[in-house]
């Protein structure tokens, strides 16, 4: 496997691609069990980063609700 750049370093989009990759690896099967759990790891990891890249932008929208909001 190809040396991948730190998962804390990418954008939403990048983590979401990166992680539709490893889902099909992981799906198509043939890899030996330390590639896989390192695939598993590696998926793992991008599916937080784009739980925290989602949770980031809601947080922005709703502030923005919350300021549009006639107080």
């Amino acid at each position: 496997m190809t040396e991948r750049p730190a998962v804390d370093g990418l954008g939403y989009e990048q983590a979401r691609d990166e992680l539709t990759e490893v889902v099909r690896a992981l799906e198509a099967g043939g890899l030996g069990l330390d590639e896989s759990v390192a695939l598993w790891e590696r998926g793992e990891a991008l599916a937080r980063r784009c739980e925290e890249q989602l949770a980031g932008a809601r947080e922005r929208v709703e502030k923005v609700l919350g300021e549009a909001e006639p107080g």
